[in-house]
């Protein structure tokens, strides 16, 4: 039985047309080509200019606002009574910032005023004392000097009747040699004695000199003790050692402080940015170089600076505890470097500006 749906014999095959080849027309595909070619050309073109512009830079986001803050604390003990600091207030070098009571101080200060008086009218009296000592040396010194010619003489006397006895002896008494040789004992006695208390004169003198001695060691004591006292009425007054802007302010009238409490802070006018690059960026890296300055707070705003100086060692290496690459598994990892940055020109009152603030820095390096 012959197939229904069979070509019948003789039925032309251009009755049942072929599908059509598929296929782009070639004027499309050239075009298509075309702006291939211009598309990779231009992306080539903003590579090559990306790179020009970007090789002459180093750039960071690990960069923030750095200041020295200054922490104010007592150094004696004390009650507030008036606190003329406030938040955020600009104060400069100088001004008064808290007042503490100082009635203990001055205490302390009027008894050491007393120790210093009482220990200057000390020394005068063992001045005094010292010239009396000395008059008494020089009196006693002359007597024992008398006493000693006396002697002298008497031995001479004695010598000239023993030789006249011996030469002549009718002509001298026993009597009275016996009354030379004892005048001659008793000068040579009292010149001893006088020696002995022009002795006891020196010594007198040498004593004095030594309470001297001590009273001077005495007052300088006191009046140390009295620089002291003072020094520490002055410490009732606490005032800014420099200018800037008062900070975690916490000191209130009426609080008890301790010496090393912290009371407030003072964050100076002279800012800088710490920017921490990775070691590799460093290469072209000099202290002068222009940096342009984005802060976060600020987007808006161009701030320019110039790098300061570049920290003689890594961040890791001065951390609490350093890393120890000689044990365990060691990974390296690039490091980054502290480089200094200032930012030029004033401190402009419209930005408020303060240590930790975010920072983008781009360093000139060509």
């Amino acid at each position: 039985m012959a197939d229904e749906h069979s070509q019948a014999p003789g039925e032309s095959a251009a009755n049942h047309p072929q599908p059509a080849q598929a296929g782009m027309d070639p004027r499309k595909r050239r075009l298509f080509i075309l702006v291939a070619i211009v598309v990779v050309a231009l992306l080539i073109v903003v590579a090559v200019i990306w790179w020009l512009i970007a090789r002459q830079y180093e750039k960071t986001d690990d960069a923030y606002i750095d200041a020295r803050i200054t922490h104010l604390s007592p150094q004696i003990a004390g009650r507030v009574l008036h606190v003329y600091a406030n938040d955020n207030l600009r104060v400069r070098a100088g001004q008064l910032l808290v007042d503490i009571d100082p009635a203990d101080v001055r205490a302390r200060y009027d008894q050491a005023q007393a120790q210093e008086s009482q220990a200057e009218a000390q020394l005068a009296q063992t001045r005094a004392q010292i010239r009396v000592s000395e008059a008494n040396y020089q009196q006693v010194r002359a007597m024992a000097v008398g006493a000693a010619a006396q002697a002298e003489n008497a031995a001479r006397d004695l010598k000239r009747y023993r030789d006249l006895r011996q030469t002549l002896p009718s002509a001298v008494a026993d009597q009275q040699l016996d009354q030379v040789r004892t005048t001659a004992v008793n000068t040579a006695a009292q010149r001893d004695a006088a020696v002995k208390q022009a002795q006891a004169a020196q010594a007198q003198v040498d004593a004095v000199q030594t309470q001297v001695t001590g009273a001077e060691a005495q007052l300088k004591t006191a009046q140390a003790q009295l620089e002291q006292a003072h020094l520490n009425l002055s410490y009732a007054q606490i005032v800014a050692p420099t200018d800037g802007t008062v900070a975690q302010q916490s000191v209130a009238v009426g609080n008890y402080v301790q010496p090393g409490q912290e009371l407030l802070a003072i964050v100076p006018l002279q800012l800088w940015i710490t920017a921490n690059y990775k070691e590799t960026q460093l290469e072209r890296m000099r202290p002068g170089q222009r940096v342009d300055i984005r802060i976060d707070a600020y987007p808006g705003v161009h701030f320019t600076g110039h790098v300061d100086s570049i920290q003689r060692g890594a961040g890791q290496a001065f951390s609490l505890l350093p890393a120890e690459n000689a044990t365990g598994n060691f990974v390296k990892v690039a490091q980054r470097v502290p480089v200094k940055i200032l930012i030029d020109g004033p401190n402009d009152s419209r930005y408020v500006l303060g240590p930790g603030m975010s920072v983008y820095p781009s360093v000139h390096v060509r």
